[in-house]
């Protein structure tokens, strides 16, 4: 969830802080107050292209700030100079816009600016459509089960076919690449290598290099245990006499007497290990010779072959594998034609059926948006999933191609999402998209700019219903003009502009109460609310809040 924006020097906004609620939320104002730079400011913030203009007049800057809130708070942060240089944060870690992008889509998603709406990538169309029919018809038939299926067939097939280009080399090349691949075989193999043996040798080396030193400092420390005149030890056996004596006069003082002995005896125990340390601890430069020579052979086969011990055993394994391949590269590479060609058999069948299932899942995609449209005040529309399977064009997810389709007017052919031209209409495609997949879509924050342009009456009733729904499972923020569709929200925020010693400012302010009403009677009835507006205002908002 959204919890807070905060913008400054951005456009008109010199500086202004949104906290969204849970649900629904509405941004109303006049026309040109600035509801619209709030989002594109929340759009930027989360990856979107930039542009100097929005960089108020005199600012060397401007800054947006989002705050996510879920198991934990995730802060990104993006800037914008003068000179068009942009940097971006997530969580304080300074990052690139197009990792800032990826986590955008994953937290937001805008309707009402082209290059925001994810729902017009192919991509994303594929993953809504797999999401709405993951679990219908026979369990073996399911998209749910037969899309790991071709996930897994083409894993196996790509991967022969990876091995099959290994194979077919000149005989000159391949010959080439046998002899290297022997060399580096018989290199990590000499080396002899142990699954964390670095990591034991790197512990053992400050010892080595510092034995001299820690041998005199056990042999210190002995002595004062044991040894020097007036000793640790020699010191808690008077002590213990002294205490033993007591008790004999004083049976209250045995305890003390009891915790000096244990005392002692921890101290000799100590003195006698300390004592068998510094035996151990002597010089040797032999031994630290042969250590450091083995971590500067693990060195340089890190270079070639890995980050750490795991890593080169890793590489080694794949070359004896592919060195297994090469020295048999004529029969190896008939059988792993034959093993491809029956991978593909299954893989072609595999994605015969997951078309199947796609296709009967677009059918009824399409008849519960275009159901969904009818109320939303396109009678007239009709919408189509196309789903294509393209032969023997294989990917991990198949071999569709999947586009979503609109004729907005009756006698209209179908047009691709993308080829829409009315602002007002797409935002109710996505609108009427969204009611019916939300089950299906996982991200947590819409955003619907001028969601109701062009609508009035009863469908702008429809669309507050239907965004209040959606607030029931997501978070929702949406410019309105209509007071049909604020008086659905759960919070409701007026954005206004001010002239202030000659600059102007756009502000928020978030309207409870009577400053609630007024506003939505002024929607209503004009610049200025009247007793009958405030009166039709608590009564749509009575009846869209009950």
């Amino acid at each position: 969830m959204l919890k807070k924006v905060t913008v400054k020097n951005f456009a008109v906004i010199d500086a202004l802080t949104l906290e969204p609620g849970a649900g629904l939320n509405a941004l109303t104002g006049e026309t040109g107050a600035g509801k619209s730079i709030v989002i594109e400011a929340l759009g930027f913030a989360l990856g979107a292209r930039a542009s100097v203009d929005w960089l108020r007049a005199g600012a060397p800057k401007l800054e947006v700030e989002a705050v996510f809130g879920g198991k934990r708070d995730v802060v990104v942060r993006r800037e914008l100079d003068s000179d068009g240089r942009t940097r971006a944060w997530i969580d304080g870690k300074t990052v690139s816009v197009a990792a800032l992008s990826a986590l955008g889509e994953t937290l937001v998603d805008f309707h009402g600016q082209h290059e925001h709406q994810t729902l017009l990538r192919p991509a994303a169309q594929l993953e809504l459509l797999d999401a709405y029919g993951a679990d219908d018809g026979d369990k073996r038939a399911r998209i749910s089960t037969l899309r790991p299926a071709v996930q897994d067939a083409y894993r196996r097939w790509q991967e022969l076919g990876r091995q099959l280009e290994a194979l077919d080399l000149p005989e000159e090349e391949r010959a080439k690449r046998l002899d290297l691949c022997k060399f580096q075989v018989e290199e990590i193999l000499s080396a002899g290598l142990k699954p964390g043996e670095e990591e034991s040798l790197e512990a053992q080396l400050p010892r080595l290099k510092n034995a001299e030193r820690l041998s005199g400092l056990a042999a210190e420390a002995y002595a004062l245990l044991y040894e020097a005149e007036g000793s640790a030890i020699e010191r808690l056996q008077k002590a213990e006499k002294a205490l033993s004596d007591m008790a004999r006069l004083d049976p209250a003082a045995e305890e003390l007497s009891g915790l000096l002995a244990q005392a002692r005896q921890l101290a000799d125990d100590a003195a006698r290990r300390v004592s068998e340390y510094r035996d151990r601890s002597e010089a040797d430069p032999a031994e630290l010779d042969r250590l450091l020579g083995r971590l500067d052979k693990i060195a340089r086969l890190k270079k070639k072959y890995g980050p750490d011990t795991a890593k080169i055993l890793e590489a080694l394994e794949r070359l004896k594998s592919e060195l297994t391949w090469l020295e048999d590269a004529g029969g190896r590479a008939a059988q792993v034609q034959k093993e491809r060609e029956t991978i593909e058999r299954e893989l072609d069948k595999l994605c015969g059926a997951l078309h199947k299932a796609r296709m009967a899942a677009g059918l009824r995609l399409a008849s519960a948006v275009t159901a969904e449209l009818k109320g939303l005040g396109m009678p007239s529309a009709r919408v189509a999933v196309s789903v294509e399977l393209e032969d023997g064009s294989f990917g991990p997810t198949g071999a569709d191609r999947i586009e979503f389709q609109i004729a907005a007017n009756a006698g209209e052919g179908l047009k691709s999402l993308k080829a829409v031209a009315s602002g007002g209409e797409l935002s109710r495609v996505m609108l009427a998209l969204k009611t019916v997949l939300a089950r299906a879509d996982r991200v947590p924050v819409l955003v619907f700019d001028e969601v109701d342009a062009g609508v009035g009456g009863s469908v702008a009733r429809a669309v507050g219903e239907r965004l209040a729904g959606l607030g029931r499972a997501r978070q929702v923020l949406c410019v309105t003009h209509l007071p049909q569709v604020a008086g659905f929200a759960e919070r409701h925020f007026h954005v206004s502009k001010a002239t202030v010693a000659g600059r102007t400012n756009a502000r928020v302010e978030t309207l409870e109460g009577d400053k609630r009403l007024k506003a939505l009677a002024v929607m209503m009835g004009g610049r200025d609310a009247s007793a009958a507006s405030l009166k039709h205002a608590r009564e749509l908002l009575e009846e869209c809040q009950a």
